[in-house]
């Protein structure tokens, strides 16, 4: 960082020194030569320009200025092109006028183009003549008017630039507070409908059969403990991506449920009342975390569904390991769907979005044959090292 500051103030003594060395220096030039001469001068600016662009700004006006003033008056050969080519080094103001209006404030921009409009205008009206005093000035104007315009266009691509930024990050925020609200959904509405189920059937009995009682009780304080376990985990997670990871550098978060826990789920939904027969085909594979996940969360949610709206005591869990895609079923013998059933409720909205951001297709309602049916294909990767067949 000092170097590169070093480097830049070095620059600007250089141009300093050109300038300088073409006033002094060269006296019996014309002013074409001196124009020229400041214009490629200018590039030596570069640093001051990326770090100051003001004081940039106005140590090419001061250079060009001098170029202009101490221009010989005239010279043999052509006096005229004497006095139109000292004005070509107010283009290298022109130059650092548009960098100033792209990145600088508008307040600022609007002050350097005043200050630099001033000057040159009136360099062309104390040294022009005659003729050449309207065309150098109306030149002069459009140079500045073409500098200011591309710094406008800058200003505006870096502006939208950053809105369509601040555009994706709103986004993916929201993305992430519907993941967040679809995972709590899963989990809290299964554990609170087996909870329900279990307190009632605890209240009913709590007198007759206090074995079967006490047995509901476990099954509550069981499955609340699971789900207060899940959502400490969640609120872990959201803490850590505001700080990012913890002191020791990993995260102690538990792995997300997938298919392997299907057992463990049905044994919770046969403790609601719902006997649960889990069926596995094809060849079972680990799969991408995203869809495990996700099909794990389609059998939850359509299982919370069966135990509060079906009325029925078992349903079937099929899933297929395709080649190419994975299939889900749950399909239950009850009521199937009612106006306040499963078809009416966030549950398979959030079952819809899921398999939606797997390229999956979802279908859930009632069966001619009498109760409800949900089933999900979710597309699977190609798996790595398989030879494509030639057609």
């Amino acid at each position: 960082m000092t170097s590169t500051k070093a480097v830049a103030w070095a620059g600007g003594a250089a141009y300093l020194l050109v300038v300088g060395l073409l006033v002094g220096g060269a006296t019996r030039a014309s002013g074409t030569v001196h124009g020229v001469g400041a214009l490629l001068a200018v590039s030596l600016l570069a640093g001051v320009v990326r770090r100051m662009p003001l004081l940039a700004l106005a140590v090419a006006l001061f250079g060009s200025t001098a170029v202009v003033v101490g221009t010989p008056s005239s010279t043999p050969e052509s006096p005229a092109a004497s006095y139109q080519g000292q004005f070509l080094s107010y283009l290298a103001v022109d130059l650092v006028l548009g960098f100033v209006v792209a990145t600088c404030a508008r307040r600022a921009s609007t002050v350097a183009v005043a200050v630099s409009s001033v000057v040159q205008l009136l360099m062309i009206g104390v040294f022009a003549h005659g003729d050449d005093l309207s065309v150098t000035g109306v030149i002069a104007l459009l140079a500045m008017a073409a500098s200011c315009m591309a710094g406008l266009l800058r200003r505006e691509r870096r502006e939208h630039a950053v809105a369509l930024r601040s555009q994706e990050v709103a986004e993916a925020v929201t993305a992430e507070r519907l993941r967040i609200a679809r995972e709590l959904h899963d989990m809290v509405a299964h554990s609170i409908g087996v909870i329900a189920i279990q307190a009632g059937v605890g209240s009913r009995v709590i007198q007759t059969q206090p074995a079967q009682a006490r047995e509901a009780l476990r099954t509550i304080e069981t499955t609340s403990r699971e789900t207060l376990s899940g959502l400490r985990r969640t609120v872990v997670s959201l803490r850590q991506a505001e700080r990012g990871v913890t002191a020791s550098g990993r995260s102690p978060l538990a792995p997300a449920p997938g298919l392997a826990d299907l057992e463990r789920l049905a044994a919770a939904t046969a403790d609601a009342g719902v006997r649960v027969d889990v069926r596995r085909s094809g060849e079972q594979r680990p799969l991408p975390a995203d869809i495990d996940l996700s099909a794990y969360r389609i059998v939850q949610e359509a299982l919370t569904n069966v135990v509060r709206h079906a009325g029925t005591g078992r349903c079937r869990v099929a899933v297929d390991y395709g080649d190419e895609e994975l299939s889900v079923e749950v399909v239950d013998d009850g009521r199937g769907a009612t106006g306040n059933g499963p078809a009416h409720g966030f549950g398979i909205i959030g079952m819809r979005e899921r398999v939606g951001l797997l390229h999956g297709h979802l279908s859930a309602g009632p069966r001619p044959e009498g109760g409800f049916r949900v089933a999900a294909r979710l597309p699977l990767p190609a798996p790595l090292g398989v030879p494509v067949e030639a057609r």
